[in-house]
């Protein structure tokens, strides 16, 4: 299930209008949690790929920015409700040098923004 971005609130200059879908494509899960959350880059590279599994999977999804870049400063909301109604996710990114971060275990049921720090 594609992930979808459901808004981009960025700090600097860049537009990721083409992964976009509008504010009202809602999620699937009918337990009133919305699984929104500001994704930050608090770094110093420019994130080239963003992922974000639910911990009942054994492997990475989709890059949820396409080809679109997040900055450091920016930020952008992604819904990461996939169909199963899961909470607990696993996120991973690609910077610009190759260098990668992992994150286990982020309740997205609980929180509304998540940030990468260097």
């Amino acid at each position: 299930m594609l992930r979808k971005i459901v808004n981009s609130s960025l700090l600097g200059a860049v537009v990721l209008g083409a992964a976009m879908v509008p504010a009202s494509a809602e999620a699937s899960c009918q337990d009133g949690t919305s699984r929104k959350i500001r994704m930050v880059n608090n770094t110093s590279y420019t994130i080239r790929r963003m992922y974000g599994s639910n911990q009942g999977t054994t492997s990475w999804q989709e890059d949820v920015l396409g080809e679109n870049v997040l900055s450091p400063g920016q930020s952008v909301i992604v819904n990461w409700d996939d169909d199963t109604c899961s909470c607990m996710y696993d996120f991973r990114v690609v910077y610009s040098d190759g260098d990668q971060s992992v994150k286990n275990g982020v309740n997205v049921c609980a929180v509304s923004t998540f940030t990468f720090n260097n």
